[in-house]
C-alpha cells in the first residue's frame, strides 16, 4: 500500500520545475508589459498583472485537481473531452464574443474564456487515444486520413472564426505521426511544398516552374534506381507547377489586404522602396518596435521596470503576442537566451520522458505536447523577431491571459500525470 502511494506522487520535479521558472519569469514580464505608474497593490484587478496573477494562483488549483485524477481517466475519456471541446468550438458560432476580429471567446459579464486554447490537449489526447486503440504505426491510408480528420475538424472551426494563429498550431501534430511511424515521403512532399510556395511568390510562377523541372530531370537522370516511369516526373512537375500558380492566385485573390502586405514584407516582394516603407508603417508597426526594444536591451537589459520602450508603451500588444519584447529589453541577450533555454529545455525533458513510456497512449500524447510547445515558441519568438511573418499566436506561460495560461497548464500536467504512472522496470 506504501508503495503505491509513492508511486502515485513521484511526479517529475525537473518538469514541474521548468514550469514553475516559466510562469515566474512570465510574470515577471507581464507585469512590465502591463503597469502603468507606480505599483500599490499586485492584487489590482483593475490592472493586467493583478489579474494574471489571480489567473496563476487559479492554476495551481487545476494543477492539483488534474493530478489527483487517476491516470486512466483520460485515455479512458479522451474521446468523450475531444467532444466537449469541438462542441464548444461550434458554439462560438451562435453565442461567441467578438475580439480583435475573431469570434474565439465565450463572454460571461466581464470574464471571457478562449475554447481553442483548451481544444489542443483535447486533440492531442483524442490522437494519442485513437493511434493506441488500433496500435497503427500510421502506415496505411485510411488510419492517415483518420487521424487527419480528429486534428482537421477543430482546426477548420478555428480557421472559421478567424484565428489563423490558433489553425496554424495544429500542423504541430505533423510531428506526432512522424515519430509514430509515418512515412519520410511526407515530410518531403511538405517541405517541398513550402519551397514551391515561397519561390512562387518571390520569383513567379515561370521561373518557379524551370527551377522545378531542372531539379525532377536531375533526380531522373542521375538517381541509380530509377523509381517511377518518366510519365510520373512529368505528372509531379505538373502538380508542382499547378501548386505554385494556386498559391499565387489564393495570395492575390483570398488573403485579406494585412494579411499580404505581412507575407510581402516577411519576403520583401515590393520593390519600390516608397510603397515598401509605407508598408511597414501601416502593417509592420508592433513589429518595428518590437524589433527596436529587443535591440535596445543589449547583452544585459535596461534592467525590471526599467525598459523605456516597454513602459512607454511603444509596442502594442506587448503583453500577449509581444511579451518576449519586454524579455529582450529588459533583461537583455542573456535574459532571452534564459527564457530561451528553460522552453528547449521543457520541450526536450517531455521527449525524453516521452520515450521512457511503456504505454502507447502516454507516448504520443507526451510528443504531442512536445511539439505544441515546439510551434508556439519557434512561431512567437521567430515573429517577434521579424524571421516570420506576423502571426496572432502566444508565448506558452509567458502571455497574457487565463485561457492560454490555463490551456497549457492542463496540456502539460496531464503529461505529468501520466509520466507518474508509468510502470518502471528498474
Amino acid at each position: 500500500m506504501l508503495r503505491e502511494n509513492q508511486r502515485r506522487f513521484k511526479f517529475d520535479w525537473i518538469t514541474i520545475i521548468l514550469f514553475l521558472l516559466l510562469i515566474s519569469f512570465g510574470y515577471l514580464n507581464i507585469l512590465s508589459a502591463s503597469h502603468v505608474g507606480e505599483i500599490t497593490s499586485y492584487f489590482d484587478t483593475s490592472e493586467l498583472y493583478g489579474k494574471q496573477l489571480i489567473f496563476i494562483g487559479l492554476t495551481f488549483v487545476i494543477i492539483v485537481l488534474i493530478l489527483s485524477l487517476e491516470a486512466k481517466f483520460y485515455e479512458r475519456f479522451a474521446s468523450i473531452i475531444y467532444l466537449v471541446a469541438i462542441l464548444a468550438l461550434v458554439g462560438l458560432f451562435i453565442f461567441g464574443k467578438d475580439v480583435n476580429g475573431a469570434r474565439s471567446w465565450y463572454g460571461i459579464g466581464s470574464i471571457t474564456i478562449q475554447p481553442s486554447e483548451f481544444a489542443k490537449f483535447a486533440t492531442a489526447l483524442a490522437v494519442a487515444k485513437y493511434i493506441s486503440d488500433l496500435q497503427t504505426n500510421m502506415k496505411t491510408l485510411k488510419d492517415q486520413i483518420r487521424v487527419a480528420t480528429i486534428i482537421f475538424v477543430p482546426a477548420l472551426l478555428i480557421l472559421l472564426q478567424n484565428d489563423a494563429g490558433s489553425t496554424i498550431v495544429y500542423l504541430s501534430f505533423f510531428f506526432v505521426f512522424y515519430r509514430e511511424g509515418l512515412q519520410q515521403v511526407y515530410l518531403m512532399v511538405v517541405l517541398s511544398l513550402i519551397v514551391l510556395a515561397v519561390l512562387g511568390l518571390k520569383l513567379g510562377v515561370l521561373p518557379t516552374a524551370i527551377i522545378t523541372t531542372i531539379v525532377l530531370t536531375c533526380l531522373y537522370l542521375f538517381r541509380k534506381k530509377k523509381r517511377g516511369s518518366i510519365f510520373q516526373y512529368i505528372l509531379a512537375l505538373v502538380i508542382c507547377i499547378g501548386f505554385s500558380y494556386g498559391v499565387k492566385l489564393f495570395y492575390e485573390h483570398v488573403l485579406k489586404p494585412h494579411q499580404q502586405n505581412r507575407i510581402s514584407l516577411w519576403l520583401r516582394l515590393e520593390k519600390d522602396p516608397a510603397k515598401l516603407e509605407q508598408m511597414r508603417k501601416a502593417e509592420a508597426y508592433n513589429l518595428i518596435q518590437s524589433e527596436q526594444a529587443i535591440s535596445s536591451g543589449g547583452w544585459t537589459g535596461k534592467g525590471f521596470l526599467q525598459g523605456t520602450r516597454t513602459t512607454g508603451k511603444f509596442v502594442p500588444e506587448q503583453e500577449t503576442d509581444y511579451i518576449f519584447s519586454t524579455v529582450g529589453e529588459e533583461w537583455g541577450f542573456w535574459g532571452s537566451s534564459f527564457v530561451v533555454v528553460l522552453f528547449v529545455a521543457l520541450i526536450i525533458r517531455i521527449l525524453y520522458l516521452s520515450e521512457l513510456q511503456k504505454s502507447q497512449f502516454s507516448r504520443v500524447y507526451g510528443y504531442g505536447v512536445a511539439s505544441i510547445f515546439f510551434l508556439h515558441f519557434t512561431i512567437n519568438t521567430g515573429m517577434v523577431m521579424g524571421l516570420i511573418p506576423t502571426v496572432g499566436i502566444p508565448l506558452p506561460f509567458f502571455s497574457y491571459g487565463g485561457s492560454g495560461l490555463w490551456g497549457f497548464t492542463i496540456l502539460l500536467f496531464i503529461f505529468v500525470k501520466l509520466d507518474s504512472n508509468k510502470i518502471n522496470e528498474w
